[in-house]
């Protein structure tokens, strides 16, 4: 059986940053790895010397993309067709083609397109508060949920091209180990930050994400080439990491915090779902995969 991972998340960087060590790690497994990426990124920030060469900033941060797919070895990255929608509150919330804009039935039938298009047995995408509450990430865990709920019903998301159905077996939200993440708040606090004004643009509220907890139920170890391939495909996206090495300063302080005990991965698992009080402590996404 050939085995097929499909990463559904929000924006190009979104497969370096989060998961970018899993990805690597399964491809170098031999496993077809795919990335179905909801935006082009419009909506980064980008300094002037980033832009050079590029007509918007949508095709430099693409090309931003398609240099960390060859970094983690995806087999292909696809577009799922719409805009970036900024963060909560802003203007381009409202875009016409804003992924927050658009009814999730419309966003899970292409999810399902796609799906049917790849066929994979496992996905991996955003949890319900999207990381870090951001409307698009947000938006794909409803609209992949939905697709997922609804994937049987041969009436619900009828295929363009007529492709068969297919039905993935598992699905994961990639999730902060919240033991760890309480600990790299408070230790931004003692280095003088305000952990509730994290990240390029100060729009990131870490104190708030860690009220939220998520079961873990798979760790994924991706010390070694994965996390060095990782590392390769974090420094593709130049214009989201301030010129600087990835993960350099307070970043660098965060993540290797955020990374005590060992470079790990951490998932819940969403569908089939797990019962509450049930612990589970997985090592591989494909355990019982047929």
């Amino acid at each position: 059986m050939k085995k097929i991972l499909l990463a559904i998340l929000a924006h190009p960087d979104d497969e370096s940053f989060g998961s970018g060590g899993t990805l690597a790690k399964y491809a170098l497994e031999g496993v077809e790895v795919h990335y179905l990426c909801g935006t082009r990124g419009e909506m980064g920030s980008a300094d002037a010397e980033h832009m050079q060469g590029y007509e918007s900033t949508a095709d430099m941060r693409w090309a931003e993309l398609t240099c960390a797919a060859q970094e983690l070895g995806l087999a292909a990255i696809h577009h799922l067709g719409y805009r970036d929608s900024g963060m909560v509150g802003s203007e381009s919330n409202k875009h016409p083609q804003a992924l927050t804009a658009q009814p999730e039935e419309e966003v899970a039938a292409r999810i399902a397109h796609f799906v049917r298009m790849i066929k994979p047995q496992a996905i991996i995408t955003h949890d319900t508060i999207g990381g870090y509450r951001h409307p698009d990430h947000i938006m794909l865990n409803k609209a992949t949920m939905l697709f997922v709920e609804r994937m049987r019903d041969p009436k619900a998301f009828p295929d363009p091209d007529g492709l068969p159905d297919h039905f993935p077996q598992k699905v994961f939200y990639g999730i902060f180990d919240r033991r760890f993440f309480k600990m790299a708040v408070r230790a931004l606090r003692l280095l003088g930050r305000d952990p509730r004004k994290f990240g390029r643009n100060q729009d990131i509220d870490l104190a708030g994400l860690v009220e939220v907890d998520f079961p873990v139920h798979y760790r994924i170890e991706v010390d070694g080439k994965p996390a060095e391939i990782q590392s390769r495909a974090s420094a593709c996206h130049k214009s989201q990491l301030g010129g600087g090495p990835p993960r350099s300063g307070v970043m660098g302080i965060f993540f290797r915090l955020m990374s005590l005990g060992g470079r790990r991965d951490t998932y819940m698992q969403a569908y089939p779902v797990v019962p509450d009080g049930v612990k589970m402590d997985g090592k591989d996404l494909f355990e019982e995969i047929q």
